[in-house]
């Protein structure tokens, strides 16, 4: 009988890989120049539709984005990766807020897509969202946090590109050259989470809610760098390569049912 614990692995695996494919089509789109600058992030299910066996897969992603979510909710609300309530623990645990705020639209996106409620990759996604969210009562509160955790993990993911910290959570049994791989995509998304962030910053407290941007719009908003987009793109590419390796060697901490009680103090 598969415990509750194994349930939870086997959840976050298909998450961490479902991120490696969405990074990995993302920037091969970018690089090919078939990504649309009104397409964003979206684009990568708009392409996996088209493919065969693409709507099945689309379910999958949806499912394992899901996942993806729900550890970073846990680790943000419930710390099941025990970061603890220190100033450090909590960095770590708002940049994990942030991470499940993007990634649930993803998600979302990508269960749309499945079902076969979109058909082409929609135009500011996150713009619409940040409008409606700036719409709710706490809804500036709530935009800036996720665009500060965005900031805060821009910075934790230059830290783990320059050290190489992540490793500790990586397998021994991994495949050599993994950390490689692993500095140039967290560089990578250093970038593009610190775009992110400070265009929902913009939106929550400058009333620019038109420049929110998601993962997809933060990328392709480097286009005219030239170089620094080719290389963003590709670092990109390598962090799903890494995720999908991680997906497998990934060292999970064991779940059990006290853990999911908050552990906000």
């Amino acid at each position: 009988m598969v415990d509750t614990s194994e349930k939870f692995s086997w959840l976050v695996r298909l998450g961490y890989a479902a991120r490696g494919v969405v990074y990995l089509l993302l920037g091969w789109l970018a690089l090919g120049t078939r990504v649309k600058v009104d397409a964003g992030g979206q684009a990568v299910f708009d392409a996996l539709q088209d493919m065969p066996l693409g709507k099945p897969l689309l379910f999958v992603l949806a499912a394992g984005l899901a996942g993806y979510v729900a550890f970073k909710l846990l680790s943000a609300v419930c710390d099941v990766q025990h970061r603890g309530g220190d100033a450090k623990g909590w960095l770590h645990r708002v940049g994990d807020i942030a991470a499940a705020a993007g990634y649930s639209v993803l998600a979302f996106a990508a269960l749309q897509f499945a079902l076969g409620l979109r058909h082409s990759a929609g135009h500011g996604q996150t713009r619409h969202a940040t409008h409606t969210a700036l719409d709710w009562s706490l809804g500036k509160i709530g935009i800036g946090v996720v665009g500060a955790g965005f900031v805060i993990a821009a910075l934790l993911q230059v830290k783990e590109a320059a050290t190489g910290h992540f490793m500790h959570r990586v397998g021994s049994r991994a495949p050599r050259g993994i950390e490689l791989i692993g500095r140039a995509g967290f560089a990578a998304r250093a970038v593009v989470f610190a775009i992110i962030g400070w265009s929902l910053v913009r939106a929550a407290w400058f009333d620019a809610s038109g420049d929110a941007k998601g993962l997809g719009e933060a990328l392709l908003s480097l286009r005219s760098s030239g170089l620094l987009y080719t290389l963003v793109a590709t670092g990109l590419m390598l962090f799903g390569a890494f995720s999908l390796v991680v997906a497998r060697y990934r060292i999970l901490p064991p779940l059990q049912k006290a853990d999911l009680k908050p552990a906000l103090g």
